[in-house]
């Protein structure tokens, strides 16, 4: 009665005609994507910032991660079908990555392993090592769960429910999206959150926890729907039959490859001797889309750049949009906006648009244009990184060093440096920096000179003090590199006779002397100034990625009085970022665009021309090419050995340009087919040609078997006749 009733409600529990437990199933699928996509989104910056990897080891990394997502569906997928059926592979897969998404969390909590409580984690190994084991095991999860959830949720429907089955799967996919962007947009603003016990650091842990904590909703709500699924017991996978069949095609053609074999039309028809042919069929189709899939990984090597190079590149903009500033690892919230709006024009509209005009816009032409497009967005991406490198500072080599003056007195100097001669007004410095490769010589107001060294890959600045009637340079040494995550670095210098006190960061200023760096997020920013004389508070706008010596001067005592801001001069030692994040708009359209045309059509094209059961193969060789493009990324970041950046986007976009062409011409030799009529081919074939050929095959055997027997004689024949010439010899 109660399993009945159970059964009953699994068939019947409709709500708007749909059965209750694709909402469990839709919910799950929401914190799943929520989770992967909000960790993946910040994680190339965890690499650089939290583990102090340099560029091109975080995005080797992270994409050694996301190849591994895309290759592990293929084993989920084996292991559901085969054994333990979908319901317990995603349940027992989506412990693992849950754990795996708790470790991630932890291994970025920096207070673990600072004993000395300054800040910087004591053993990073520890770190690193926690890291890996989570990405691992979330690899192993999201991957081996993905081929699972959607199929899951299509064996809810039954066969009359083909309109509900349709826009399940619609609103499967929007809950995708919709996962996708609001992560997106909520963990960087988790990851720029300050947090620890001890000190206060960017909240990684928190970015990484709240998508952990949403993959435990999920696992929650997908058991909790338990009783209501429809769970189809494994059948076997389709995918392990059709590699069977492909080895033991190989196999006997290996065995049969002397010259007297004849030659057969195919070389899968060397599989006939164990399986039937409507199977060797249905495999030739899916070989012939299989070989299109091997120029495309290379689509994808550019198409997932936008996690790892395209968020670094962010990284050094301005992300200053008025009343929002955006992180750079918000900005991947563009793909998927642009894809929802994107979507609905091109099928509605552009795609409708090509057909009147009477354009043979074929599926294998989009995917040509799509790649055409990702070619383009990359060139489009050198074009704003090349604007960047303008403004960038141009830092001293390992063999140089660089140095800048500043005048700290009420008058103007002459200055001379090397071969460098310039007059320093008042309070002020000299625009850029002077770069020396050997020892110069320095004089000032046409003084006796001194001999300076300065130290090689170094960036200094010399602070000039009058100390009775001669003049004297102080030397402090400055930062050598833009300062990281768009911060501003910013220090004092205190010119007058007497200590300075300059908020709780800075601390007490000795009378002559620099302070250190401290950072400072974008935005307007307050100093308080204490001296002996009083007080007052300073005020400076700071944008993204900029250094600043702000000078206190020796007449700061008789402006008390006044504003702080008429005393206090600024020294640029770095320029913000001036190139806008919006900038990056046009090339991720660009390859939102690709997308759309590349990803959407080469879906639609490879189940049009696959066997209705042999999709899910040809799914699982789609995710392959997504993961060895991730593994040509991390090759290429190796190996290539390119200074500049944007000639490394370039060379992608040319690869890419080869590649599109070489497909083109391998699309032009490609016969579209219909699956269904090959299929009913083999499925109407006459029953008296079956009988013939068993009949052909019983006569085979009969003819072997006499054959044999024949042999058997002779051999008795000549046998007996040996024994009688042996006997007469005798």
């Amino acid at each position: 009665g109660e399993g009945l009733q159970e059964k009953k409600c699994k068939y019947n529990c409709l709500i708007c005609g749909f059965p209750i437990s694709i909402f469990f199933i839709v919910v799950n699928e929401f914190c799943e994507r929520f989770s992967y996509y909000g960790m993946r989104a910040v994680l190339v910056l965890y690499f650089k910032y939290f583990l102090q990897w340099d560029d091109d080891l975080s995005t080797t990394i992270y994409h050694t991660f996301v190849a591994l997502c895309y290759l592990t569906p293929i084993l989920g997928a084996i292991v559901a079908d085969s054994w333990l059926g979908k319901f317990k592979t995603i349940v027992y897969l989506s412990i693992v990555y849950t754990l795996g998404q708790v470790v991630l969390a932890v291994s970025a909590i920096h207070d673990i392993s600072d004993a000395n409580r300054d800040g910087t984690p004591d053993n990073m190994t520890l770190h690193v090592a926690l890291s890996m084991l989570g990405l691992l095991l979330i690899a192993l999860g999201t991957g081996g769960i993905k081929p699972c959830v959607a199929a899951f949720g299509g064996d809810q429907f039954q066969d009359h429910q083909e309109k509900q089955r349709s826009t399940f799967f619609s609103i499967f996919y929007l809950s995708i999206n919709a996962g996708s962007l609001l992560s997106t947009v909520i963990t960087p603003i988790l990851r720029a959150q300050e947090c620890g016990i001890y000190t206060q650091q960017q909240c990684y842990s928190l970015a990484f926890g709240v998508p952990a904590a949403l993959m435990v909703v999920s696992l929650i709500v997908f058991i909790i729907g338990s009783g209501m699924y429809i769970k189809t017991p494994p059948q076997g996978n389709i995918m392990v039959k059709v590699f069977r069949c492909i080895a033991f095609a190989i196999k006997n053609r290996f065995r049969h490859r002397a010259s007297e074999f004849p030659k057969r039309t195919h070389w899968m028809d060397w599989s006939e001797e164990k399986y039937d042919k409507l199977l060797i069929a249905q495999v030739k189709m899916v070989l012939r889309v299989l070989f299109l899939y091997i120029p495309l990984p290379m689509f994808w090597a550019l198409f997932d750049q936008q996690g790892s190079r395209w968020t670094l590149q962010a990284t050094i903009m301005n992300g200053d949009f008025g009343i929002l500033k955006i992180q750079p690892d918000q900005m991947q919230t563009v793909n998927p906006i642009l894809i929802l709006a994107l979507v609905p024009i091109m099928d509605s509209l552009l795609y409708p648009l090509i057909a009147k005009c009477k354009i043979n816009f074929t599926p294998l032409k989009r995917m040509t244009v799509g790649m055409l497009f990702a070619a383009l967005a990359f060139i489009a991406a050198a074009l704003v990184q090349i604007q960047i490198d303008q403004t960038m500072p141009k830092f001293p080599s390992s063999s140089e060093g660089q140095v800048k003056f500043i005048n700290i007195n009420n008058r103007s100097l002459e200055v001379k440096a090397g071969t460098s001669e310039f007059t320093l007004g008042a309070f002020t410095a000299n625009e850029d920096y002077l770069t020396f490769d050997k020892a110069f010589n320095v004089s000032l107001e046409s003084g006796v000179g001194s001999v300076t060294t300065l130290e090689n890959g170094s960036r200094s600045t010399m602070v000039i003090v009058q100390e009775g009637v001669l003049f004297r340079p102080f030397q402090f040494m400055d930062i050598k590199a833009k300062p990281e995550q768009g911060a501003n670095a910013i220090r004092f210098f205190n010119g007058l006779g007497s200590n300075v006190t300059v908020g709780v960061n800075f601390g007490v200023i000795a009378a002559n002397n620099m302070s250190g760096y401290v950072m400072f997020p974008q935005g307007a920013t307050q100093f308080r100034v204490e001296s002996a004389a009083g007080e007052c508070v300073y005020s400076q706008d700071l944008g993204f990625g900029s250094s600043f010596t702000l000078i206190i001067p020796p007449t700061f005592v008789t402006h008390l009085v006044l504003q702080c801001g008429q005393s206090i001069q600024t020294v640029v030692d770095i320029k913000p970022n001036t190139i806008h994040m919006a900038w990056q708009i046009p090339q991720y359209f660009l390859m939102t665009l690709g997308e759309v045309v590349f990803s959407v059509t080469g879906l639609e094209f490879a189940y049009s021309q696959a066997p209705s059961n042999m999709k899910s193969v040809l799914q699982a060789g789609w995710l392959l090419t997504v993961a060895v493009g991730n593994i040509i990324v991390l090759i290429i970041a190796e190996a290539a050995t390119l200074d500049d950046q944007w000639a490394e986007y370039i060379l992608f976009a040319s690869l890419l340009v080869v590649v599109c062409f070489i497909f083109a011409f391998m699309a032009h030799f490609y016969t579209y087919i219909d699956p269904a009529k090959i299929e009913a081919q083999f499925a109407e074939r006459d029953p008296e040609e079956k009988e013939k050929e068993k009949r052909k095959s019983v006569e085979m055997t009969r003819k072997g078997s006499a054959e044999q027997r024949k042999e058997d004689r002779r051999s008795s024949d000549s046998s007996s006749d040996k024994e009688k010439t042996r006997q007469t010899r005798i």
